[in-house]
This record gives structure tokens, sequence and C-alpha cells, in this order.
């Protein structure tokens, strides 16, 4: 039996805008949501708080625009908590994930049971959180889950493997556990718990911030470096014909078939030879 289950949800623009000339980075507040797999992680941890009668916690590291989507979550039953994350888009990226995991791990005030998040966050991608977590708490950690539940007293857990295989696991409590965002959809709250949570003030941890792990200067889009090229030459409309492409001859597309697999090879063989790909044309080719 599980006392405490707590969620680590990332809220965040899951289309941030990128100035392609300036490299300025915009998000919108408005636009602020869970992405697949944090909303997966969410519902593993309404089920399986549900099913242990114990409470749980939703924590979110991020502003303002974070409110609308934990007081959904409120309006489903579970405790919310936000953790303020101050600074630009960039520096928020190069922040330590590791100092970051000593912040919500602070913010909980406690030692979980449980702790499920999602396998890997939509705007960073590393997955390095879940791990950094759990090495705050001390226990161990399940990554990658597809499906995670109660099978009598045990937890259960499935991941994927190569080759289509998966591997299912009995994982031991405490624990951290991260999902992917596969066959799970967050529940919808009804009418009067939405509108009961619509005017929430949602809490805030008061914990230190950590700090960029790296010097932010400035950031601009990428830009390759110039390259050298002859001068045109010729009149105007030779510079013209040249730039457009217009003097070269152009094969026109033929069509081939329908014919057997033999036949097909050698065609695509003799193209290959024509435009210089193959030292010499072969013939008789045959599959096996």
């Amino acid at each position: 039996m599980a006392d405490l289950v707590v969620v680590l949800a990332r809220c965040t623009d899951l289309r941030v805008e990128v100035d392609p000339l300036t490299g300025a980075i915009s998000r919108d507040p408005r636009a602020a949501a869970f992405s697949a797999s944090d909303a997966a992680a969410v519902e593993h941890g309404l089920r399986l708080g549900s099913a242990w009668g114990a409470r749980t916690l939703v924590l979110t590291a991020g502003g303002p625009e974070c409110d609308a989507r934990l007081r959904e979550v409120l309006s489903l039953g579970a405790e919310v908590r936000r953790v303020p994350v101050r600074g630009s888009y960039v520096e928020e990226l190069a922040t330590d994930e590791r100092a970051l995991a000593k912040a919500l791990v602070a913010a909980i005030g406690g030692r979980p049971d449980l702790v499920v998040c999602a396998d890997r966050s939509s705007d960073r991608g590393t997955g390095a959180l879940p791990a950094f977590v759990a090495h705050e708490l001390g226990v161990v950690q399940a990554p990658g889950l597809v499906s995670l539940e109660l099978v009598g007293d045990d937890l259960m857990g499935e991941r994927r493997l190569d080759y289509g295989r998966r591997e299912r696991m009995r994982i031991p409590l405490p624990a951290v556990c991260s999902v992917e965002g596969a066959g799970v959809r967050l529940r919808r709250a009804s009418l009067p718990a939405s509108l009961a949570a619509a005017s929430a003030v949602v809490p805030v941890a008061e914990v230190p911030l950590p700090g960029p792990a790296v010097r932010v200067l400035g950031a601009r889009a990428s830009r390759p470096r110039p390259r050298h090229l002859p001068a045109p030459t010729g009149s105007s409309r030779e510079r013209l014909l040249a730039l457009t492409g217009a003097l070269l001859s152009h094969e026109p597309p033929t069509v081939v078939g329908p014919v057997d697999a033999p036949e097909a090879a050698d065609a695509l063989l003799d193209f290959l030879a024509r435009n210089g790909y193959l030292s010499e044309a072969r013939t008789g080719w045959a599959l096996s």
C-alpha cells in the first residue's frame, strides 16, 4: 500500500515559435499544456492513487501559465503544487537538471511511495530528470514504461524492447516510474468540479531555484558560412540561362513496366551506369 503518489508533469508551450532570422524564441502562455507523456503520467498517478486510497500530488515546474492546467488536474481530485521557474526559455534549457530534481524533491516535502513522470519532456527531450529524481530519493527507477498497473498487491510495469518484444517487471516500492504517452489518455472532470476549480489558487512551493548550468550570452539562428562561387561570365542572356539550368539536357521520365523483378533491376542498373554512378552497365542481373 502507498500513502503518497507524486506526479511530476511538465507544462509548457508545445508549439514554440522561433524567428528564422534573429533566432528569437516566443512562447504563448495561453498555449501551455501537458504533452502526451505528461498527461499519461497524470492519468497513471490518478489511477494508482485511487486504487491505493492514497494522496495524489501533481507537481510541475513552471510559471503562472501552468496554473490553468493545474486547475484542470485539481478538478480531477488530485492535489497540485507549482515550483516557480524564472528566466528566459534559453536559460531554462541551460538549467542543470540535477539541480531541478533537487528543487522538485524539496517541494514534495517528504519521501513519496511512488513518483510517476514522463519519459522525456516535450521541450528538452533528454529523459534525465527521472534518473536524477530517483537518485535524490534513493529509490529504484523503472524507465520507459507503456503500462503501469496493480496486479493484486504488486505494481507491474511493461516497456518496449527491440524487435517488438515487451518486458514485464515487478516494481518494488518506493520507486520512480517514467511512462510513455501510449495507450492512456487523461480523463475529463465533471462540469461541477471544473467550475469549482476554475477560481482555485494554485499553491506555489518556495524552494531554492536552480540557476543555469552554463552562462547564456545570447541566442541566434544558425547560419552556415558563406561559400566562394565563381563570378558568372558571358552576356546577361547566357548568365540567365546558366542560372536557370535551361541549357542543361534533362532526360525525360521513363516508365518501366509492368516487368518482373530481374528486368526492373537491369533497368535500374542501366540508368545508374548512364548517369555515371556505375563504371559500366550490367546485363543479365537476376535477383535471388
